[in-house]
């Protein structure tokens, strides 16, 4: 996205020539979901002036009633104003995204943004300059019913690439491009997935936190528009069986004083050692950071071999098999695609996971094992095990065991977000764990 240099000046004028009424104040909670304050434009010089208070206690995961007064401290860059109007007069509607503070004054412990910035500190100072993502995330439109109410009839009958009349959400596709742009994204593919009702949209790579960023707005965005067109957007990774589930996969590349920390034109691949062992840390951490990049339930039907979501602990420069993959490119564009990633992570929290995995594999020197250059789907799991090939984390409850007992993904969160994400996560899986599904009725009501 577009970078424009605001001040609380300059936000304050844009505003009134964009005849602004309200400003949403965003932030994100532990489990990725976007909260707002929302103020009348009357209180925007409050809150750029950091003064504006909220009730954490009623956010989950943040703080207990006796100690819920918060602030949201605004990042000027995130000054946005979303092209809809509202009211006969026009109004528009503006955000900036906050991080949030205890009164204190200092970060709040439980605020996945701040958390994010805590772990780029240490990659500072490491001596790297910055850490860059492109996201891939995919998404499936179903169509409204005449409530409003989303079903699960699928918009269209598409396959990858398709055009319509098979693709019958190019138009609403299109629409959701239109708007990214005209927010400062800069979109570089707009396709149909697999599956039918599965959309990509991939656009440029940033620094760490703005791609956070750019990741929740898109989702807005995508939801937005696509309630437009009577459909209803869903970033859940596995909506529908016997087809393909959604991902979001994560381009990671490293940059210090010299420029790629992940480039050496003097080796036979192009990778440097620096890229290798930072392999080699998300590979060793692979099956304790599942729990972050993967956190639903639901996540775990998506994980599953014969639909090309990785499901083995490997990596390679040639195959989509495995969990990572090196893109071809090289020079300033080298980088490390991790593919077990799915869009219901919470961006921040999953970028600082892998950030502190890769970087714990560069101060430890930790090798990764050989490439595996094979279809990995195709071999037996004796195959497998002779190659030091593991499986990640089969469930919710296997990926949070796993977590649990890891100090470096622990850290990587803090003991605050660590302990509420797994008490929050935990939860849900023993409720989930106590439902009698369609299946089993199908599967026993008459039989026994």
């Amino acid at each position: 996205m577009e970078q424009t240099q605001w001040t609380k000046e300059r936000i304050l004028q844009d505003a009134k020539q964009r005849n602004v009424r309200y400003v949403r104040l965003m932030f994100t909670d532990i489990t990725g979901t976007i909260k707002n304050v929302e103020i009348p434009v009357s209180q925007l010089e409050k809150a750029l002036n950091n003064d504006m208070m909220f009730d954490g206690s009623s956010i989950e995961g943040f703080v207990r009633i006796e100690e819920s007064d918060m602030y949201l401290i605004p990042d000027y860059s995130t000054w946005l104003v979303f092209n809809w109007a509202e009211g006969k007069d026009d109004a528009h509607i503006a955000r900036l995204i906050c991080d949030v503070h205890a009164t204190d004054g200092l970060p709040f412990a439980g605020d996945p943004r701040s958390n994010l910035k805590r772990v780029l500190e240490k990659m500072s100072a490491m001596g790297y300059t910055s850490f860059n993502l492109g996201p891939e995330p995919e998404f499936f439109l179903f169509k409204l019913d005449a409530n409003g109410e989303p079903t699960m009839n699928l918009n269209d009958n598409g396959g990858y690439f398709d055009l319509a009349p098979n693709d019958l959400a190019e138009n609403c596709r299109r629409d959701i491009v239109l708007e990214l742009e005209d927010l400062g994204f800069e979109i570089e593919a707009s396709h149909h997935e697999v599956a039918p009702g599965q959309h990509e949209i991939d656009w440029k790579y940033s620094d760490a936190i703005t791609a956070c960023d750019n990741i929740q707005t898109f989702k807005l965005i995508v939801k937005s528009v696509a309630r437009r067109h009577n459909l209803h957007a869903t970033f859940m990774p596995k909506p529908v069986f016997g087809i393909a589930g959604s991902g979001m996969h994560f381009n990671l590349s490293l940059f210090n004083e010299k420029g790629n920390a992940f480039y050496d034109a003097t080796t036979e691949d192009g990778l440097s050692q620096e890229a290798l062992f930072f392999i080699g840390g998300l590979l060793k951490y692979a099956r304790a950071y599942t729990a972050i990049c993967n956190p639903l339930v639901n996540s775990y039907k998506r994980l599953v071999p014969g639909y090309e979501a990785p499901v083995y602990v490997a990596w390679s420069e040639q195959n989509r098999s495995p969990l990572i993959r090196i893109p071809a490119a090289r020079g300033n564009s080298t980088r490390v695609e991790v593919r077990s990633v799915d869009p219901s992570a919470n961006p921040y929290l999953a970028l600082a996971v892998l950030l502190a995995a890769g970087l714990k594999g560069i101060e430890e020197k930790i090798d990764p094992p050989s490439a595996i250059d094979r279809n990995i789907y195709a071999m037996t799991r004796e195959e497998r095990l002779a190659e030091g090939v593991n499986d990640l984390p089969g469930s919710l409850r296997e990926a949070l065991k796993e977590m649990k007992k890891e100090p470096v993904i622990l850290d990587a969160l803090g003991d605050h977000i660590a302990q509420n994400f797994i008490a929050e996560k935990t939860v849900e899986y023993f409720s989930y764990q106590k439902q009698v599904t369609q299946w089993e009725l199908e599967k026993y009501l008459k039989h026994y």
